[in-house]
Parts: C-alpha cells; sequence; structure tokens
C-alpha cells in the first residue's frame, strides 16, 4: 500500500492527468431530508434575500429565533428592520402589518398560535380581506398571515382549534394549509409573493417532522402555485380528502387498508381557498366513494362544503354511495390526554368511515 502511494507522487503530473481522463460515474443528486420547521424557515430566508419589501414581524420572531424555531437565524442575518420582535398586542402589529402591505411592503405577521389570531380577527378580514374589493382593484394588500393551527397536545380548548373553516368562509382571503417540508416551502413562497392577503396555517405537531425534499424543491425558484391539491396515493376505490397533518393518518389508514384489498385515492387538499373541486371531482368520478377527513369541528366545515359543491356538481351522479366525514369531536377541545385523543379524527376512526362508505 505504501509502496503504491510513493510510486502515485512520483509520477506527477503525468499520473493527475490520468486520474483526470478517467471516466466516474456520476449520479443524479440524492433528495434530501428535511424537517418542516426548517422548510418554512429556507422559504423566508430566500424570499427576504429575493425581494427587499419582505419582512418578518410577530411575538419573538427575532432575538428568541421564534416560539417554535421557525425563524431561527433570520434576526442575525437580517436584523431589526426586517425580523421584528412586537409585544403581545396581536390587533396591534396585525395592523401595522396590515398598514404596510397597503404602502407597498410585502410582510409576514406570524401569530404564536392562529387562536391568538381571534384577537386580530377584525383587522384580517375587515382591512387586509375586504379592501381590495372595496377599492375596485386599486388597493392590493400584499400580506402573509402565517403561524400553528389546529390542535396540539396538552394546551386546553383556547389553544386547540383548527381555523381553515373560519378564514376560508371569507371572500378576498387565500387559505393555505401544507402538510410536507415542499409543500411548506413551496407555498410558503407562492403566498409570499401572492398580491392577495393569504392566511398560511402550519401545524405545530408537523414541524419536527422530517420529509424528503425533491432536487426540484431545493432549489430557491420552486413554488407550488395556491389552489392546485395533490394526489398522494393512486387508488379505485374510494377518494379520501384531507389537510394539513391528517394526510397522514390517511396514508397510514390507506397502507392497512390496502392489505385488505381496498385502494384509496388520498388527495392533499394544499389549499383551503380556492378548493381544487376539480381534482376532487375528477376522483369521485373514478372511484365513486368519497370520505372527507379534517381536525376541525363539523358543523359547516371544510368537508361540509367539499360534500356540498360534490353533491351540486357533475361528480354526484358518479356516487354509489353516500358521502361521509370524519371530524373533530363538536366540543371544546378537553385537557385530558385520553379525552383530547378521542376528540380528533384517529386512523381507526378514518379506517372505520371508509368500511362504512364502501359497505365491507
Amino acid at each position: 500500500m505504501a509502496a503504491s502511494v510513493r510510486c502515485f507522487l512520483r509520477s506527477g503530473k503525468n499520473a493527475v492527468s490520468t486520474l483526470g481522463q478517467r471516466g466516474f460515474h456520476k449520479s443524479a443528486p440524492a433528495s434530501a431530508q428535511m424537517m418542516v420547521r426548517d422548510a418554512l424557515n429556507q422559504a423566508m430566508d430566500e424570499e427576504l434575500e429575493r425581494d427587499e419589501r419582505v419582512f418578518l414581524l410577530g411575538e419573538e420572531v427575532a432575538q428568541y429565533d421564534g416560539a417554535y424555531k421557525v425563524s431561527r437565524g433570520l434576526w442575525k442575518k437580517y436584523g431589526d428592520k426586517r425580523i421584528i420582535d412586537t409585544p403581545i398586542t396581536e390587533m396591534g402589529f396585525t395592523g401595522i402589518a396590515v398598514g404596510a402591505a397597503m404602502a407597498g411592503l410585502r410582510p409576514i405577521c406570524e401569530f404564536m398560535t392562529f387562536n391568538f389570531s381571534m384577537q386580530a380577527i377584525d383587522q384580517v378580514i375587515n382591512s387586509a380581506a375586504k379592501t381590495c374589493y372595496m377599492s375596485a382593484g386599486r388597493q392590493s394588500v400584499p400580506i402573509v398571515f402565517r403561524g400553528p393551527n389546529g390542535a396540539s397536545a396538552g394546551v386546553g380548548a383556547q389553544h386547540s382549534q383548527c381555523f381553515a373553516a373560519w378564514y376560508a368562509h371569507c371572500p378576498g382571503l387565500k387559505v393555505v394549509s401544507p402538510w410536507s417540508a415542499e409543500d411548506a416551502k413551496g407555498l410558503l413562497k407562492s403566498a409570499i409573493r401572492d398580491d392577495n392577503p393569504v392566511v398560511f396555517l402550519e401545524n405545530e405537531l408537523m414541524y419536527g417532522v422530517p420529509f424528503e425534499m425533491s432536487e426540484e424543491s431545493q432549489s430557491k425558484d420552486f413554488t407550488i402555485p395556491i389552489g392546485k391539491a395533490k394526489v398522494e396515493r393512486q387508488g379505485t376505490h374510494v377518494t379520501v380528502v384531507t389537510h394539513s397533518r391528517y394526510v397522514s393518518h390517511c396514508l397510514d389508514a390507506a397502507a392497512v387498508l390496502a392489505k385488505e384489498g381496498v385502494e384509496c385515492e388520498v388527495i392533499n387538499l394544499r389549499t383551503i381557498r380556492p378548493l381544487d373541486v376539480e381534482t376532487i371531482e375528477a376522483s369521485v368520478m373514478k372511484t365513486s366513494h368519497l370520505v372527507t377527513v379534517e381536525g376541525g369541528w363539523p358543523q359547516f366545515g371544510v368537508g361540509a362544503e367539499i360534500c356540498a359543491m360534490v353533491m351540486e356538481g357533475p361528480a354526484f351522479n358518479f356516487l354509489d354511495a353516500p358521502a361521509t366525514r370524519v371530524t373533530g369531536v363538536d366540543i371544546p377541545m378537553p385537557y385530558a390526554k385520553i379525552l383530547e385523543d378521542n376528540s380528533l379524527p384517529q386512523i381507526k376512526d378514518i379506517i372505520a368511515s371508509i368500511k362504512k362508505t364502501l359497505n365491507v
């Protein structure tokens, strides 16, 4: 071995030249794993770098790196003028952000949890969502309201609500609900670039979950169009429509049912408003069965709207059974863990609902 190395070193240029001429196999870059929080961080970092009008404000987003470390490192990189710690006053800093958007900037307004956005809902709905229409299109409000949405774990009734249906009810807003790291990055970049107010609903329990990131999604130019759902799993027997954390539950349920010969088509909505009705209808026309899954309350929920749209459209005539919904229980969230678990959709609930729909 030592003799071989000495021989190589003695040969000098000739050996290096020969080495340079050899053809090595070049494989495509492997996909990288990334946690959802890091994908969100990367999206904000790239957009802050790309457009000097973009800035982030909210509670603890700067010096503390964010309550969930989503904004880690951004304050050190961009400074006080673009990463702004605010007092605990949602109505105040949300109003500042909306005003900044009207003045030509592109704010990212972080709520520590969307439950706290109730303190600022007048600014979100009456100031941000309605201004473009009320000004006959003359005044745009390019702003992103983002933060964790829905139930976490052990935080009680006042901190466990899903706001997807609340905000999707209001014209003038776009409402986005990512599941994977790729969703989070691509959709957040699209939201920041959008000229309309976008409510961006993350999930606290998904922040630390790693996902494969394709080579394409690692590009600074990568975006995902708002308003387009994704079929996460192809199937022929039943269409399962869901969003956010419950995409994981539905995929797990589909894997169990596949062993029993039931093939589920799982649709990740990605966007709640505008809803990708075409993708849902195309799937229902193929499978002839529909199940919706969400963590929010049943009354006037996302699933209820999907069922109504299918019933009113061409896909209704293809249904072989009534559409069914899997939702959170219609009560304020209990604090006790066993009660909390039974208040949210579990994989067994999804499996039972699919079997009921298919009558198997």
